[in-house]
């Protein structure tokens, strides 16, 4: 059912039709203007600081993080990091085409499937969407080339994540999603959920003692490919 389907099927219950073209024009212009809420002042940083903070807060939640300069030694810094935790090389993989045209092949030692995660997998690698400096957190929207089952199946999640999507601010973040997911390319569709991943899954409900993983993976490691000049730090 299209949108216009369910807000007809709407007014219908409401016993009203269409909004007059001036209420209808109001509604549009308080949507594409909405006034913006107050912005810490820590995330209004140059890029190279933004990455920095962002590195900050994700290590301070638990969560781990490696830089790479190109896309080649994506591979190469999955093996390492599945090898320090001694963990088998194994994975489930994002079906995402960015990640499909890694080099795998360099490190024939891992092996891999493209699809959703099961609940006996131990390991996903999740293409990362965007992420928000001021707080250390993931944005991973759902999609047929992101399933939202790799952020929450594997105890062990790695995520590859272009430093040119780190933004400073949440409002930045949503801003992205809305004019991507709104152009011809994504079909002019939000996605259905929208998560937001700040560290490993964790809880101290019990006795006030932390345990990692409570709900989710117990392992979070970011991936961070340096794709944007302005984000690396002065010589």
């Amino acid at each position: 059912m299209t949108k216009d389907a369910i807000l007809a099927s709407i007014r219908r219950g409401l016993k009203r039709g269409p909004l007059p073209a001036d209420q209808r024009a109001m509604l549009d212009g308080r949507l594409a203007t909405h006034p913006r809420h107050l912005i810490p002042a820590r995330s209004r940083v140059p890029r190279p600081e933004q990455v920095a903070l962002f590195i900050r807060n994700v290590e301070k939640e638990f969560g781990s993080v490696d830089r790479v300069a190109d896309a080649a030694e994506i591979p190469g810094a999955v093996a390492e990091y599945l090898a320090a935790q001694n963990l088998e090389p194994r994975f489930v993989m994002a079906p995402n085409p960015e990640l499909q045209a890694l080099p795998w092949a360099d490190k024939p030692m891992l092996t891999f499937e493209a699809r959703r995660a099961e609940a006996t997998d131990t390991v996903s690698v999740q293409h990362g969407y965007a992420a928000i400096a001021e707080t250390g957190t993931l944005m991973l929207p759902s999609d047929p080339a992101r399933p939202t089952t790799l952020n929450i199946l594997a105890e062990t999640e790695i995520v590859i994540l272009r430093t040119s999507r780190i933004h400073g601010a949440y409002e930045e973040a949503w801003d992205t999603l809305r004019r991507e997911r709104t152009d011809p390319v994504s079909g002019g569709f939000m996605p259905r959920n929208v998560m937001l991943v700040t560290g490993p899954s964790r809880s101290a409900d019990i006795e006030q003692t932390l345990e990692l993983g409570a709900h989710g993976p117990r392992r979070l490691h970011i991936i961070l490919l340096d794709d944007a000049p302005a984000a690396l730090p002065a010589a």
